[in-house]
């Protein structure tokens, strides 16, 4: 029997509706248009008396149609529609802007309920578009027949749903009418014992009550209940997923005499969480499952020495390892910190190679037939590792530096290219809150280094407010050549190449939309890009004579790996560059760094930047310079990262200040797999709890013989794209 939810919406609403519904928001079925839920809900009011309007007040009246006209608009086309109403006490003019059909059904006579807020036009009191029901003959709500339900009428939450310009939200309330006026009972997908142990209210009561509500206890209970739906069915699914990954074979790959001579020869020793974490990698390896394990820690903690680690575990078995870098400056610097590590000898056995889109053709050919033949048993590169052309002969580790820059496909395309599925190493420099955890990566081992080797000096960050002092714009370029003075180097960042290239990178915040809100017409534009700013520094009193060099993401790769070598050779003494510093450059001696027109990045993006400086020893500083105005939310993003140095309270803050779509919008695939009512940023309490039930379901029944319809509401929430998604995650 087909489920009623799995309905087409042109089957219940007609071809025509039903396609504007496509249009607008993807909807198909049924199930999609009851789960458009609405975004708030507002209050029609007390009825009042026409005698005591006051403008500016949201009110409710009942009254009857006097008159109705229609004009022309002067400055304009269109026309303007009036209506004049009174409840016998005063009289009131309705005004709807190029709604011409409403004198058919506003006519002399007709009475109704008519809600909206109260404004004022040449003196006279009006309601522009409100929202109103017409009384039939002998209606309930009609105080003139004895009704009584016109103080209901009045009471009731309105839902107001996401709209566009072609859908209007009273318009889904009507064909939402329409589908719940003959929803039947539902099969709730909340096993018994959960639900009654939670409280929850069934399925169907919870959709009537949520598009339905007669009182606000309603909407809210109807709320509750499918926020849990929610984090029920998500974590059954990544719990499910998690459980068919251990089914997969995998190589298991035991430690041998390679790490052992690899740790030996370590000059310092390794930190206890490096340990840890470690142990938990070569348990993973030893074992007959594919690894797939999440590895986060701060900037700097040592999460690419542990990745070497199981790559050496890897290669004593024969594997070989691929390591997936976002950026070509990053793939150069793994490369060159990898051999280094490694030593001479052994690096000779491991004979690791680069493999970027850059290469010259004989490059690239070397490097193909040193992976295919495998005497590479490390491969460090870009996407380049993606092609088709790369052949591995045993892949047996796949890690992925910074996985949030990649892709599901472009993962999963690298996976795909071992002869059994690889074990896979996810490293993030992004500390991951609890929740965001729990709700993106359920079916991946967490493992987190939140120490940091010793010899780090903590990084002294401050504000600069031109806002309120613009002459701190010239302080902060004193302050970097005093750096310089002490023989030290220094990163300046900017959020763009030139004025004409907005962005370079993606993870940057949009200028506008995101509470950045500029500062007194006083204060000029800041030249906050690569163009602009490399020849003010080199012309700045404070900088005269100081090696200033330019490096962005449109430099070709020759370019950029030349521009960051000198730089680490101390031959320049101040880059200005994008965002493409954000993760892994390592420079020791690089001990300053100013970010302009901080309030552009988000609260990660300003703490990976900061951990580029203070690596060597030496103290660190950062100036995150920003114009944006005190108490707003740009101002509130640059102040938290200068406030701490810790990145997991960060994160917290991140997830707090950040939209919703934002945090999960990279790793949710969309449409009907995407969160609605579920706010990772509050909810904590509740997904825990969910995932807690959803585990004890899966223990008991893990095929879900027994639970159909929970079965049934997995298969439609992650239908099979989403499930795709999520094994590739």
């Amino acid at each position: 029997m087909t489920n009623p939810l799995d309905a087409r919406l042109d089957g219940v609403l007609g071809d025509r509706t039903a396609k504007a519904l496509t249009k607008a928001f993807g909807m198909r079925t049924v199930a999609d248009l009851l789960a458009h839920y609405p975004r708030r809900y507002a209050r029609r009011g007390e009825l009042t008396a026409l005698s005591e309007l006051t403008v500016g007040e949201s009110v409710t009246i009942v009254a009857e149609v006097l008159s109705v006209s229609e004009r022309s608009m002067k400055q304009r086309k269109g026309s303007i529609l009036e209506v004049a109403i009174g409840d016998g006490k005063g009289i009131l003019t309705l005004t709807f802007f190029n709604q011409t059909w409403r004198k058919a059904e506003l006519t002399p006579g007709r009475r109704g309920i008519f809600a909206g807020k109260v404004g004022e036009y040449r003196g006279a009191r009006q309601l522009a578009h409100p929202d109103y029901e017409l009384f039939e003959a002998g209606d309930e709500r009609d105080p003139g027949t004895g009704g009584k339900d016109a103080q209901k009428w009045a009471m009731q939450p309105i839902p107001i749903y996401p709209a566009t310009s072609t859908v209007a939200s009273w318009q889904i309330a009507k064909t939402l009418a329409i589908v719940l006026d003959t929803l039947p009972q539902l099969d709730d997908p909340v096993p018994g014992p959960v639900k009654t142990e939670r409280g929850l209210l069934d399925l169907t009561q919870a959709l009537q009550w949520i598009h339905r509500p007669e009182e606000d206890s309603h909407w809210r209970r109807a709320r509750d209940t499918l926020r849990f739906h929610e984090a029920f069915l998500l974590q059954a699914a990544l719990l499910q997923q998690r459980a068919a990954l251990r089914e997969q074979p995998a190589a298991p790959r035991v430690a041998g005499d390679e790490l052992a001579g690899f740790d030996a020869a370590l000059p310092w020793t390794l930190t206890d969480d490096q340990r840890l974490v470690g142990d938990e990698i070569a348990h993973d390896l030893a074992a007959e499952v594919p690894m797939n394990r999440l590895v986060q820690g701060e900037v700097g903690s040592g999460k690419t020495l542990v990745a070497v680690r199981a790559m050496l575990t890897v290669a004593q078995s024969g594997g070989q390892s691929a390591l997936l870098a976002p950026t070509e400056v990053l793939a150069h610097q793994h490369y060159r910190s990898i051999v280094d590590t490694l030593g001479p000898d052994r690096a000779a056995r491991m004979r690791p190679v680069l493999l970027t889109g850059q290469l010259s053709a004989a490059e690239r050919k070397r490097a193909l037939l040193s992976i295919a033949s495998g005497a590479s048993r490390i491969v460090i590169g870009t996407h380049a590792l993606l092609g088709e052309k790369v052949q591995f002969v045993d892949l047996g580790l796949v890690v992925v530096d910074e996985q949030h820059r990649f892709g599901v496909e472009q993962r999963e395309s690298l996976r795909r290219k071992g002869a059994v599925p690889p074990h896979v190493l996810v490293l993030t420099a992004t500390p991951i809150p609890r929740t965001v955890a729990m709700t993106v990566f359920g079916d991946l081992d967490i493992s987190t280094i939140a120490t940091l080797p010793a010899g780090r000096v903590p990084i002294v960050s401050h504000v600069v407010p031109l806002a309120e002092r613009p002459e701190l714009w010239h302080r902060a370029w004193q302050r970097l050549a005093e750096e310089l003075e002490q023989g030290r180097q220094g990163f300046v960042v900017v959020p763009a190449i030139d004025p004409t290239t907005v962005e370079d990178d993606p993870d940057a915040l949009a200028p506008e939309g995101d509470g950045s809100e500029a500062a007194p017409d006083a204060l000029p534009p800041l030249p906050a890009t690569v163009a602009e700013l490399t020849p003010l520094l080199r012309a700045h009193p404070a900088l005269e004579g100081r090696r200033i060099e330019p490096l962005h993401g449109r430099m070709s790769t020759e370019e950029k790996d030349a521009t960051m070598q000198a730089f680490a050779r101390g031959e320049i003494d101040v880059l200005v560059a994008t965002t493409v510093i954000e993760v892994g450059v390592d420079v020791p001696n690089a001990s300053t760094m100013v970010v302009v027109e901080a309030d552009r990045f988000g609260v990660s993006q300003l703490h990976q930047l900061r951990g580029r400086v203070g690596r060597g020893g030496v103290p660190g500083l950062c100036l995150f310079v920003t114009a944006a105005l005190p108490e707003t939310l740009a101002r509130e993003r640059v102040e938290a990262v200068a406030a701490t140095l810790d990145g997991f309270e960060l994160a917290q803050v991140d997830l707090e200040l950040r939209r919703e779509g934002d945090v999960l919008g990279a790793t949710q695939s969309g449409g009907r797999s995407s969160l609605k009512l579920l706010r990772v940023a509050a909810d904590g309490d509740l997904i825990g709890d969910a995932r807690i039930a959803a585990a004890e379901v899966l223990e008991a029944d893990a095929a879900l013989a027994e639970h159909p319809a929970l079965q049934d509401a997995l298969a439609r929430r992650l239908d099979d794209d989403a499930r795709e998604f999520l094994a590739k995650n």
